[in-house]
């Protein structure tokens, strides 16, 4: 089993920035592919970022490629989004979660990851 909490989330203008922070405990004998997803009210949870285990690929949606950045340290068990020049559309409860079985492919799918965290609101007013 793994837990995962995240932090950092809250209201800020357009333009803005915010980290998010998802710290993980448990199952931390290794460190797995990790992800950030997010669900604004009435939608999909849809794929933000993604980064591979030793933190040297990462990978993002269209929608937040040039203004997010996914990062990690492993010696913390945490994973980090770096969150800028945010809009509007970026309001939604912002999820981490982790990928137990995959060793390479790092995936952008919600069916991959196995433990997900309880969420984080990030709203951005215009």
């Amino acid at each position: 089993q793994v837990q995962l909490v995240e932090s950092g989330g809250g209201l800020v203008q357009a333009g803005g920035s915010l980290r998010l922070s998802c710290a993980a405990s448990g199952r931390t004998d290794r460190s797995y592919h990790m992800g950030w997803f997010r669900q604004a009210p009435g939608k999909e949870r849809e794929f933000v970022a993604a980064t591979s285990r030793s933190g040297s690929s990462t990978y993002y949606a269209d929608a937040v490629k040039g203004r997010f950045t996914i990062s990690r340290d492993n010696a913390k068990n945490t994973v980090y989004l770096q969150m800028s020049s945010l809009k509007p559309e970026d309001t939604a409860v912002y999820y981490c979660a982790v990928d137990l079985k995959s060793t390479t492919a790092v995936h952008t799918r919600v069916p991959w990851y196995d433990y997900w965290g309880q969420g984080t609101q990030v709203t951005v007013s215009s």
